[in-house]
């Protein structure tokens, strides 16, 4: 089995963020850009996982996503933008995620 890569795609305004995390954070700009680069590695067997922005993942276009959603690697997976002015609840988050994973809804205590 091989190794496959984390690739995360985020603003450049919270990238120092995550690489302060660990992670070696690549900028995009906009939706667009974020959907040019997510169009690369769909050809990079190297890459397993893509995390993105919410917000950039909101913005790409809909064929992409349905196209991203259908494949099972790269997995593409938004992770909340950091939040200033309001605070989601942490256990919606992972709610949301799993859901998204495992393709039904759970309910945390």
């Amino acid at each position: 089995m091989s190794d496959l890569g984390v690739t995360l795609l985020c603003r450049p305004e919270v990238a120092p963020a995550f690489a302060l995390a660990g992670f070696r954070p690549i900028e995009v700009l906009d939706g667009a850009e974020a959907g040019r680069r997510l169009v690369q590695m769909l050809s990079d067997a190297r890459v397993g996982l893509v995390l993105i922005e919410a917000p950039l993942h909101d913005a790409l276009d809909p064929e992409l996503q349905r196209r991203l959603s259908a494949r099972p690697v790269p997995l593409v997976v938004p992770v909340p933008a950091p939040s200033w002015a309001e605070h989601a609840a942490a256990d919606q988050v992972i709610v949301e995620l799993l859901r998204r994973a495992i393709g039904y809804q759970v309910r945390l205590r």
